[in-house]
């Protein structure tokens, strides 16, 4: 699927559970953009389209308003990812279409369409306390999205391996330099 990596430190398992599908989601839908190799899934409206292809929606998830028009669903994953960064996202009315249902007895967030799908995940994780988890890289020439799955929640990079080592070797070299 364009837009999805997975982290090899993570392992996730072969069938994930509703919490990891979530997870996945909204990390796939986040790097739609992919600043290392110059690449957005939202430049165009067929790429948006092969990517929501590549989802598994389940025929009755999924309405005739389709899948927003890539202006919209930009915008909202601009907001997401501002909101993940920054932890702050403007207003900006951008949304999908999400409701809420009795299933079983239960109230289920259930998404009229892809990008609603996104956001009900996001929702979800939100509602469980985990979107403090969802976070971005913070190397200017990565800014990957990714999982904290720290016990204390505490992990800066994507990869320690690549973007931490490289920040860190670059901070020593500059100490380094000014040292006399």
């Amino acid at each position: 699927m364009a837009g999805a990596r997975v982290d090899p430190e993570v392992g996730w398992d072969e069938n994930p559970g509703a919490h990891d599908h979530d997870v996945e989601l909204v990390l796939a839908f986040l790097n739609t953009i992919d600043v290392e190799q110059g690449t957005d899934v939202l430049t165009e409206p067929g790429r948006w389209q092969d990517w929501v292809s590549g989802l598994r929606f389940e025929p009755h998830s999924v309405d005739d308003r389709a899948n927003g028009s890539v202006e919209q669903v930009r915008a909202v994953r601009d907001a997401l990812r501002a909101a993940v960064a920054d932890g702050d996202s403007p207003a900006n009315g951008a949304g999908g279409h999400v409701r809420v249902e009795l299933l079983g007895g239960v109230p289920t967030l259930v998404a009229g369409d892809p990008l609603g799908a996104v956001l009900a995940a996001a929702a979800r994780l939100a509602v469980l306390g985990d979107w403090d988890r969802v976070k971005i890289c913070p190397a200017d020439d990565c800014r990957w999205a990714f999982f904290d799955h720290s016990r204390n929640r505490s992990r800066t990079w994507c990869s320690m391996r690549v973007c931490g080592n490289r920040t860190k070797a670059r901070n020593w070299r500059e100490r380094a330099r000014l040292r006399p």
